[in-house]
C-alpha cells in the first residue's frame, strides 16, 4: 500500500466529458479516475464499470455528457490523518484506489493497494511500461552551475527520462563542520575534500533545477541530510533518491517519506536483512517506493554484481525493482532489463578523467544514448510472451523460402485430386505442404495448370473471382505482365498497375500486348535488383546514386514504350521508392534536408516527359532484403510536405505506409492524410497495424475507413487507387476481391 501524491494521471475535471474520462481510464491502466472540481475538491469516482452501467441505462447515451453527472459520489474515501493500517483496511477486497481528502474534501492523494506500479513525475514504472532511465549527474558537475546545466542538456539529448543530483548540507551532515577533515581516516578525508570542492549550494541547485524545467526534464535528487530533504520538498521535485549509504538510516528515511514524495532506494552496502528491515519500514509509511539493486564499488567487479538478485529483491520489496550500475560499460544495465529491472540508473559525464570516483564509472553522452537505444530495442525484443505468430517480415521470407503444394499435371474443374497429382516445390506462395492430406481427395473447383499452386481456397467449395465494382474514383489492380489478363477476367478496372521485377524491365511490351487495351495503367519501380541493389536517389555514394538514376530512367522509358498499348487520357503514373533508408538506425532529423536535396538533384537528371513520376510515402521500418531496416525520408509528415512544396513534386500516398509512420510519430493519422492527400497523384489503399504491420486486409488493421474515405473525397477527389493487399493476387486474386468488396462501402 502507498499514497500517490501526484494525482494528475488519476483525475479528471468535473467539466470534462465522458470520452476524456474513458481515455484517461485507458491510459492510466488503473480502470478508474477521480473527479475533482476547479478548486481540487473531490466530486466522486468514475470506473470503467460505472461507464458501462451508464451506457446500458441510457437509451440515447451522449458521450459529451460532463463526468460530474455520471460520477459515483458515494465512493470510499480516507481522511488525511488515516494511519497505514486504516488505509489497508479501506483497500480491502476489490477496492484498489481510495482518495485521501481533508476536511473540506480537497484531494490530497490517492492510496492504492497496487504494488505492481510506481509513479514518479510523469513516468509510470511497471512491467507494462518502458524502462525508466536515469542519468546520475550527482556531483559530476564539479561544483559548476553552468557545467551542471550542460550535463542536463546532454542527458536530454541522450534520451534520459530523469536526471539525478545530490544535495548536502555539509555542516548538518558531518561531525566536523565544513572542510575540517584532519581527524578523519584517509578515505573519508579524500571524500570530504572532494565534497567541499564540488558540492553545489541549495541556491545553486535551485538554479540548475529551474534549467531542468526549461528542458522539460523531471528531477530526482538525493538528500544526504534532513535540511536538504526540506529544500527539495519545498522546491517540488519529482522524487527523492535514497543513497545506498543511507538505506539503513531510518531517521532520514522517515524524514523523506514525511514529504509524501515517491522514493527510489539503492540497496548497495547492505545485507539482505537490512534491506528487509528498510522495506518493511517503507511499506508501513504508505510512501510509494522502488528498490534498486546496486554494487557500491567504483568500478564494480563483474563477478560481484549478481544480477539474478533482482528476482529476490522484487520478492522483498513487493513491487517493481531497478538497477543502479557502477561497472564499466553499459552491457550490464541492458542485461538487467532482460532480468526484470524497470529502472536503470547510470552515472553521466563528459570526461572520465575528471577528478572523483563517479567519473570513472560514468557513461559519456554517446554511450548513454547507445545504452538507451539498446534498452528500447531489448524491450521490443522481449515482447509479451503471447502465442507465437508469423511476423510480417517472416511472411515475406516464407513466401520466398518455403515450399508449396503444386499441381504435377493439368487438373480440370470437377476432377478428383489424387496424391500423385500433387508435388512439393518452392516458393511458398501457395498451400503449405502440411495440408496435403486435407487436399487429396477433394474435387477441384477450378482448372489448375501443371506447376500452378494450390491455395487455401482449394480446400473449400468456394471459387474466388472478381466482379464489376463501382467507386467514386478510378480504381485498378496490381498485376505482373504474366498474370494481368487472368486477373481482370470478369471485372472492370479503370487501370492496372504493373509491379515490376528487375527482370521485367528487360521485357519487350510487344511480347505481351498485341492490341490497345480499353483501360489505363501505372508502373511501380522494382523494389530490389540483382546483387542486393536498391534504388537510392539520396545516396552519397556516387556509384549507387548514378545507378539509381539509370534504373529509374529505364523504368520511365519502358513506361513510355507501353503507353501505345493502353487507353491513356493522362500521362501514366510512375511510383518510385526514392531511397533514404539505412540499415542500423535512423539518421538525425537535421540530416534529412541534405538527403532530400540529393534526391532533387538526381531528379534533375531524369527525363520525365510523358509520365507522372511520384514519390511513394514510406513506413518507418521497411522490409528489405529479408529483414527490417529504417526509412528516414517520406515518412515524417512535415519534411514530406516540405519536399513536395519546395521541389514541386507529387506523391503516391500509401495508406499502410503512412499509417505506420503516423503511429511511429504518435501523430493522428487523420493529420497525415489532411496534409498529404492534396499532394497525392495516386493512392495505394491497404490497412496497417502498429509500426511495421504492413499490408493486412481492409478492416483487419487500425485504419478508420469511414474517416479516411471522407478525407480523400474532400482532399483528393478523382485520384485513382489500387488495393495493395499483401499476397492479394494469390488464389485468383482472392485478397483483392475481398478488399474491393469491403471498400465499396466507403469509397
Amino acid at each position: 500500500m502507498h499514497i500517490e501524491r501526484n494525482v494528475t494521471r488519476l483525475t479528471v475535471d468535473s467539466r470534462d466529458d465522458i470520452v476524456t474520462a474513458m481515455r484517461k481510464i485507458d491510459a492510466n491502466k488503473s480502470r478508474i479516475v477521480f473527479v475533482v472540481d476547479a478548486h481540487g475538491h473531490l466530486v466522486g469516482a468514475l470506473s470503467d464499470g460505472d461507464v458501462r452501467r451508464w451506457l446500458i441505462a441510457s437509451t440515447t447515451p451522449d458521450l459529451s455528457t460532463p463526468v460530474e453527472q455520471v460520477a459515483n459520489r458515494q465512493c470510499r474515501t480516507a481522511p488525511s490523518d488515516a494511519t497505514p493500517a486504516e488505509l489497508r483496511e479501506l483497500l480491502a477486497g476489490p477496492i484498489t484506489h481510495v482518495p485521501v481528502i481533508d476536511a473540506q474534501r480537497r484531494l490530497l492523494g490517492i492510496a492504492t493497494s497496487r504494488a505492481d506500479a510506481f509513479v514518479i513525475g510523469r513516468h509510470r514504472v511497471s512491467a507494462d511500461d518502458p524502462t525508466l532511465v536515469i542519468a546520475e549527474i550527482g556531483n559530476n558537475h564539479q561544483g559548476s552551475v553552468e557545467f551542471a546545466k550542460e550535463l542536463v542538456d546532454l542527458a536530454v539529448d541522450a534520451g534520459a527520462d530523469l536526471v539525478k543530483f545530490q544535495l548536502r548540507d555539509l555542516d548538518a551532515l558531518y561531525r566536523q563542520s565544513g572542510a575540517a577533515t584532519a581527524g578523519e581516516d584517509l578515505g573519508a578525508q579524500y571524500t570530504l575534500n572532494l565534497l567541499s570542492k564540488y558540492s553545489l549550494s541549495a541556491d545553486q541547485m535551485r538554479e540548475v533545477f529551474d534549467h531542468c524545467r526549461t528542458r522539460d526534464m523531471d528531477i530526482l535528487c538525493t538528500p544526504w541530510d534532513e535540511p536538504s530533504v526540506k529544500v527539495l520538498a519545498d522546491y517540488g521535485i519529482a522524487g527523492l533518491k535514497v543513497a545506498s549509504a543511507d538505506m539503513t538510516n531510518h531517521t532520514l528515511l522517515k524524514s523523506m517519506f514525511a514529504t509524501g514524495l515517491p522514493m527510489i532506494v539503492s540497496t548497495g552496502m547492505s545485507t539482505e536483512e537490512e534491506i528487509r528491515q528498510s522495506a518493511d519500514l517503507l511499506r508501513s509509511s504508505g510512501s510509494p517506493f522502488v528498490m534498486l539493486h546496486c554494487q557500491s564499488t567504483y568500478p564494480a567487479p563483474f563477478k560481484d554484481i549478481n544480477l539474478r538478485y533482482l528476482r529476490r529483491l522484487a520478492d522483498i520489496s513487493g513491487g517493481p525493482v531497478g538497477y543502479s550500475g557502477h561497472e564499466r560499460g553499459f552491457h550490464i544495465p541492458v542485461a538487467a532489463v532482460a532480468l526484470g529491472a524497470r529502472i536503470i540508473e547510470k552515472h553521466f559525464t563528459t570526461d572520465r578523467s575528471l577528478e572523483g570516483n563517479d567519473h570513472k564509472v560514468s557513461l559519456l553522452p554517446g554511450e548513454f544514448r547507445q545504452m538507451v537505444e539498446h534498452i528500447r530495442e531489448l524491450e521490443a525484443a522481449l515482447g509479451d510472451g503471447a502465442a507465437r505468430i508469423v511476423s510480417t517480415g517472416e511472411s515475406m521470407n516464407r513466401v520466398n523460402l518455403a515450399k508449396s503444394l503444386v499441381a504435377r499435371r493439368r487438373i480440370t474443374a470437377g476432377e478428383r485430386i489424387a496424391a500423385e497429382d500433387v508435388d512439393v516445390k518452392s516458393p511458398g506462395r501457395g498451400l503449405q505442404p502440411n495440408r496435403l492430406d486435407a487436399l487429396v481427395g477433394r474435387t477441384a473447383q477450378r482448372t489448375i495448370e501443371a506447376g500452378d499452386f494450390f491455395y487455401p481456397g482449394d480446400l473449400t467449395d468456394a471459387v474466388s473471382k472478381g466482379r464489376a465494382y463501382h467507386f467514386r474514383r478510378p480504381w485498378g489492380l496490381p498485376v505482373r505482365h504474366h498474370d494481368y489478363a487472368k486477373l481482370i477476367e470478369g471485372t472492370n478496372p479503370d487501370f492496372i498497375e504493373f509491379h515490376l521485377s528487375y527482370k521485367d524491365v528487360d521485357l519487350r511490351p510487344e511480347d505481351f500486348f498485341s492490341s490497345r487495351l480499353p483501360f489505363g495503367f501505372t508502373v511501380h519501380l522494382p523494389d530490389l535488383y540483382a546483387g542486393d541493389f536498391i534504388v537510392n536517389l539520396a545516396s552519397e555514394d556516387d556509384t549507387v546514386w548514378e545507378r539509381s538514376i539509370h534504373e529509374l530512367q529505364r523504368v520511365i522509358d519502358l513506361t513510355r514504350h507501353m503507353t501505345r498499348y493502353f487507353t491513356v487520357d493522362a500521362p501514366p503514373v510512375v511510383i518510385a521508392t526514392m531511397g533514404g533508408f539505412t540499415a542500423h538506425g535512423f539518421i538525425a532529423p537535421t540530416e534529412r534536408p541534405r538527403m532530400y536535396a540529393r534526391i532533387a538533384q538526381a531528379l534533375e537528371r531524369v527525363d520525365e516527359q510523358d509520365v507522372r513520376l511520384t514519390a511513394q510515402t514510406l513506413p518507418p521500418y521497411p522490409w528489405l532484403m529479408g529483414g527490417q531496416q529504417y526509412h528516414n525520408l517520406f515518412m515524417g509528415l512535415q519534411d514530406t510536405v516540405d519536399f513536395c512544396t519546395q521541389y514541386g513534386r507529387k506523391l503516391t500516398l500509401d495508406i499502410s505506409h503512412s499509417k505506420l509512420a503516423a503511429n511511429f510519430h504518435k501523430t493522428p493519422f487523420s493529420t497525415y492524410v489532411e496534409q498529404l492527400a492534396p499532394l497525392s497523384e495516386h493512392l495505394h489503399i491497404v490497412d496497417a497495424e502498429g509500426v511495421d504491420g504492413e499490408g493486412p486486409q481492409i478492416g483487419e488493421g487500425e485504419v478508420d475507413w469511414p474517416v479516411l474515405a471522407e478525407q480523400l473525397d474532400r482532399l483528393a477527389p478523382g485520384v485513382g487507387f489500387i488495393p495493395e493487399i499483401w499476397m492479394g493476387h494469390t488464389n485468383n486474386g482472392e485478397g483483392f476481391w475481398k478488399a474491393l468488396d469491403r471498400l465499396e462501402e466507403w469509397f
